[in-house]
């Protein structure tokens, strides 16, 4: 078996974290013993609905997305959060860098090339929490939720003793939502040098119809309390007429970027294709950004310790990232054989794909499937497995699987969320599960 293939095991060999005092024996503790429902639905109506015009999005968000919330808080320990943030910083350290950017451009469309200077607004960094550390199985551009999340962080009450004094979030709650406006001010002024935005557009493909909606209309609320208009869209809705882009006669300035159509390449796309092309709007996130984070097939040269070396990468940030990325490789004809026998310890994702679309764990695998795999486009990631939370459903106790996604701008974690689930992948399906708030422990 060759090197890269045969580096592909389990992250997670290491024995459990020992119970203990400490704030990560009291996280661990917690998330195993603890089936105390800590959200109070009164408040985060009142997070939710913080303008008359949100009156009846948490009824709403009940009737149609039951799932999107769960009742229960996962809890990390200091430990974990630092860990989770130097790998953020190593990650985005070798992103910077020129051969990085280079190898990686280099197969990306010709779009991603145009660089206007934005950094792209909320990447997610999705993470499992594994005994040896956590792991980062991937990153999103346009990671959706963190509107949500803080509402949801902002709505929780200690529902027992031992619980309160751990209910520590990961940011200043009552910040994020300026944190937040700044960021998009920043994106305009990386652009276009100062000044501000008139009219902001958040852009979606049928931007009713997708599951986050309601935090579509959170952002319009945003917004607007800062003096800028906004209108929620769907790409077709929007025009490129005389060097502007245009949403119903009027002018659209920056676009925050919903689409899972990374490089504009629907048909639908081409006027803000056109008005991106020609630096006539901020687009945030962008196909750049994508190209650089969030294309699965990176996550091989993050985690292959000698072609980082080849880059120049130093010592200490090669040892961060092979300790916190699980061993990726390629999927290629030449490594075919060899991945099939090693599929048991493998998880299989699409290099441009979203939203758990289309990925496999290896020990699920049919021969069919494997030979779409084999087509192209696909890459293999040792299994990191994911941690537990023990949770109370209609009076019975049950073990959800959980991921943890830091929302990061300019490097920078700005807040910590966890989704809660059953299956194979997060899928807001799962009674008890959805978005819970991530609280560190002290010890």
């Amino acid at each position: 078996m060759s090197s890269a293939a045969s580096a592909l095991l389990p992250a997670d060999t290491l024995p459990p974290i020992a119970s203990g005092t400490g704030a990560a024996g009291i996280a661990l503790a917690l998330n195993r013993d603890c089936n105390c429902r800590s959200l109070d639905v009164g408040r985060l109506r009142q997070q939710l609905e913080a303008e008359p015009a949100l009156f009846g999005l948490a009824a709403e968000i009940e009737r149609s997305r039951p799932h999107l919330f769960s009742a229960t808080a996962v809890f990390i320990p200091p430990t974990t959060l630092q860990a989770m943030s130097e790998v953020v910083a190593a990650t985005e350290a070798v992103i910077a860098l020129p051969g990085f950017q280079s190898e990686v451009l280099g197969r990306a469309p010709a779009i991603a090339q145009l660089d206007h200077g934005p950094r792209g607004v909320f990447m997610g960094y999705d993470f499992h929490l594994c005994a040896s550390g956590p792991q980062l199985i991937e990153i999103n551009t346009n990671a959706g939720g963190a509107l949500l999340n803080r509402a949801l962080a902002h709505a929780q009450h200690a529902c027992c003793a031992e619980i309160e004094p751990y209910l520590r979030p990961t940011a200043n709650l009552d910040r994020l939502d300026a944190v937040w406006l700044q960021m998009f001010l920043d994106e305009w002024t990386l652009q276009r040098g100062g000044g501000r935005p008139t009219r902001i557009a958040i852009v979606d493909d049928e931007p009713t119809q997708q599951y986050l909606h309601p935090e579509f209309l959170l952002f319009q609320h945003l917004f607007r309390s800062a003096g800028i208009d906004a209108v929620i869209a769907d790409p077709a809705a929007l025009s490129w007429q005389d060097g502007r882009l245009l949403h119903d006669g009027q002018v659209v300035d920056l676009v925050y970027n919903r689409l899972t159509d990374f490089y504009l390449d629907t048909p639908k796309a081409a006027p803000l294709r056109a008005a991106f092309e020609a630096g006539a709007v901020v687009l945030t996130p962008h196909p750049r950004a994508h190209a650089l984070h969030a294309d699965k097939r990176n996550l091989a040269l993050l985690s292959d310790p000698a072609r980082l070396a080849v880059l120049g990468v130093p010592a200490e940030l090669i040892s961060r990232l092979v300790a916190g990325i699980p061993r990726t490789v390629e999927v290629t004809p030449e490594l075919a054989e060899r991945l099939w026998a090693a599929r048991r310890g493998l998880f299989f994702k699409p290099a441009c794909g979203f939203g758990s679309r289309a990925a496999y764990r290896g020990d699920k695998l049919t021969r069919r499937v494997w030979e779409e795999i084999l087509g192209g486009g696909y890459i293999a990631q040792a299994i990191a497995l994911p941690s537990e939370r023990l949770v109370n459903i209609d009076g019975q106790d049950s073990e959800l699987k959980l991921d943890v996604r830091a929302y990061v701008y300019a490097g920078q974690i700005q807040l910590v969320a966890a989704r809660l689930y059953m299956g194979q992948t997060t899928n807001f399906r799962t009674p008890g599960g959805g978005f819970a708030p991530v609280f560190v422990t002290s010890g």
